[in-house]
């Protein structure tokens, strides 16, 4: 089965409806590297329910489903995140029922052996109210689904262009170790695929062994942005927006570049031990 480009544009997924806990919330910030230290209370209100606030990333966890790429044409084994946007309509809560509607926005061939890149849509409403909650935008690089053909393309079409990491020397740094189980324990927030897990489905994907997820090193930044530059209350933030650049492999260190200039802070996500930039582009909106 390949990418048949007129298909994926008529592509209808039905509307689905999701909840979560406070234990969810819990486990999703244990997940992106909070709690390490029990006596931090900073970190303290995201791991324990009194109190109990949500990171807003966790926007891209709450509705998880990824069974629409069966319907795709898309080659699973070679398929990695390429970016992810978050426009947040209102704060996260701690718990809560969403609906979620998913849609393929475009796909662009970048030509035969070089894989082809989806844009795919997910509007989170509150299943009560109706009231939206987060538009997601995801960028999934399909590596082995070039070639496809597709509508010509003018010089400025294509994916959402990535925001510029100011030319400057970061105002500040955040370090996180992320610990050698860490895919296992993100996994358990809905992404269950073997690329994080199995080490054979790794290889098979042209990995030496099972990476992080890329949303899981975005979380680790996005935790750093909220302990820097929102004196860790995560309502203040309202966009947020990456590139994933290198895979990360449990265990590494995490160290995040952060930029304020008002209410826009850039950011950039570097693994210490390889010097490699694994997050790039980085850029979170504030609210007063």
């Amino acid at each position: 089965m390949a990418i048949v480009y007129d298909d994926l544009m008529r592509l209808d997924l039905p509307e689905r409806e999701f909840s979560y806990t406070e234990r969810d919330t819990m486990l999703y910030a244990l997940s992106v590297g909070m709690g390490h230290d029990p006596l931090d209370l900073d970190d303290l209100p995201f791991v324990y329910e009194k109190g109990l606030q949500a990171l807003p990333s966790q926007a891209t966890v709450i509705a998880w489903d990824d069974s629409w790429t069966a319907r795709t044409g898309i080659n699973f084994v070679m398929v990695v995140h390429g970016e992810q946007r978050i426009t947040l309509h209102q704060p996260l809560a701690p718990s809560g029922r969403v609906t979620s509607k998913v849609r393929i926005k475009d796909a662009f061939d970048k030509g035969a052996g070089k894989g082809a890149v989806l844009l795919v849509e997910n509007n989170l409403r509150d299943a009560a109210s109706g009231a939206p909650i987060a538009t997601l935008l995801s960028t999934v690089f399909a590596r082995g689904d070039g070639g496809f053909g597709g509508p010509e393309r003018g010089p400025e079409d294509g994916p959402p262009k990535p925001h510029q990491i100011p030319d400057r020397a970061p105002d500040i740094g955040v370090t996180a170790k992320t610990q050698p189980n860490q895919a296992l324990f993100y996994r358990l927030c809905g992404d269950r695929n073997p690329l994080h897990a199995d080490p054979a489905f790794a290889k098979a994907a042209g990995f030496p062994r099972p990476i992080l997820h890329g949303l899981c090193t975005y979380g680790h930044a996005v935790r750093a942005v909220v302990k820097a530059a929102c004196d860790h209350d995560p309502s203040r933030v309202t966009h947020i927006a990456a590139r994933f650049t290198a895979p990360v492999f449990p265990g590494e260190t995490i160290h995040t570049e952060i930029w304020r200039d008002g209410k826009t802070v850039s950011f950039r996500a570097r693994l210490t031990e390889r010097d490699v930039v694994a997050l790039d582009h980085g850029r979170i909106e504030l609210r007063d």
